[in-house]
């Protein structure tokens, strides 16, 4: 979220994912795009993902879900849904990222 800001291309803010995942050495385990547009459709530009040159503009909407997956073992996807703001975003949604347990 601290890469997302008015100007910034999708292929940046889904870079700067990757490289937090890549430095914690996760990065062969990231497969999808980092996240999709929110509004009329369930995905929508701006796709958050590689060679998408489309920059940032104030008031987009959209998600921001890196996950990781071990395929056969098991999976992990984190997501928030941000509004670009004139100087960054805002997070709408405040479910805490803590690890927890079901089933």
């Amino acid at each position: 979220m601290d890469a997302v800001r008015p100007g910034v291309t999708a292929h940046e803010v889904d870079g700067a994912a990757r490289q937090v995942l890549t430095d914690a050495g996760l990065g062969e385990a990231f497969l999808h795009r980092t996240g999709h547009g929110i509004g009329v459709s369930v995905h929508e530009e701006p796709y958050i993902a590689p060679g998408n040159d489309l920059p940032l503009r104030e008031g987009m909407a959209f998600s921001i879900e890196p996950g990781i997956y071990f395929p056969g073992s098991w999976g992990a996807r984190i997501e928030d849904i941000v509004v670009v703001t004139a100087d960054g975003c805002v997070r709408l949604n405040n479910a805490p990222h803590a690890l927890a347990s079901v089933g």
